[in-house]
């Protein structure tokens, strides 16, 4: 957490910021001039190639660009940052070393604004792609998994849930499609996004994806996969539980499933 006031008046020095973990989160209060964010992961690899950015529900007062080759490339603007939901991806050419660059916009008077945003490092293997420049999450790949990539999603996943679809909304702004999931077993979750209703004793939970990949209500039960960003769940493979079983059963028949379901 840092604050504009902190400065000396006159300074035009631009202050640095080094961040050194894969994720996590900055807030700019009474955002002044401008502010240098390093990402400086302690990566003996380049295995993270992605950087996202989620604005908080209330950024204001700042510009993000990327600095690239001695240049600067917007990434998010102030107007951006008030957009629900919203998330930029860009390739990261140098994965140990991505430096950010906030722009304070100008303001007359010294009212509150805070310019505060998470970002996650994602390995090469969650994009679509290896020049993702400015979209959504791509976890979700809009294809159906072959049987390799399921059988590797129950082990590698954050979550894994066996449910129904209770509901499907859309949301054009924010090119986001969000599942609600009536949950029958929780098998994995990393953090509590499925949970209990107190009231019924049902379990439930939102997962989201993108727009693009159309997702529509059906009926069945379903075998939920995916990985957590920024607190919440991103769709990964989901095939209807019944041709999962059948995937699954084959391949352990064989001894060629890779963990044990």
């Amino acid at each position: 957490s840092r604050s504009g006031l902190s400065r000396e008046p006159r300074s035009r020095a631009v202050e640095q910021v080094h961040l050194r973990c894969t994720e996590g989160s900055l807030e700019w209060m009474y955002p002044a001039r401008a502010l240098r964010v390093v990402l400086e992961p302690n990566l003996s690899s380049a295995q993270h190639t992605t950087v996202c950015i989620k604005p908080a529900s209330d950024f204001q007062g700042a510009s993000i660009y990327v600095e690239r080759s001695g240049q600067l490339h917007l990434v998010l603007s102030e107007a951006q940052g008030a957009r629900p939901h919203h998330v930029s991806c860009f390739s990261a050419h140098r994965p140990q070393r991505v430096a950010l660059f906030l722009q304070a916009s100008p303001q007359r008077d010294i009212s509150r604004r805070t310019a505060s945003f998470q970002y996650e490092l994602l390995s090469n293997q969650s994009a679509a792609g290896p020049d993702l420049k400015k979209m959504a999450l791509v976890e979700a790949m809009c294809r159906p998994c072959d049987n390799v990539e399921l059988l590797m999603a129950i082990c590698s996943s954050d979550f894994v849930v066996k449910g129904s679809i209770r509901g499907v909304s859309h949301d054009s702004e924010s090119h986001m499609s969000r599942v609600d999931v009536s949950v029958h077993r929780v098998y994995r979750q990393k953090n509590r996004i499925f949970q209990q209703d107190e009231g019924s004793g049902e379990w439930r939970g939102p997962i989201r994806t993108l727009l693009q990949c159309k997702v529509r209500e059906g009926g069945g039960d379903f075998l939920f996969t995916g990985n957590e960003h920024f607190g919440e769940a991103w769709l990964g493979c989901a095939p209807r539980f019944k041709d999962f079983m059948l995937v699954y059963r084959a391949a352990r028949e064989r001894g060629a499933n890779p963990c044990e379901f």
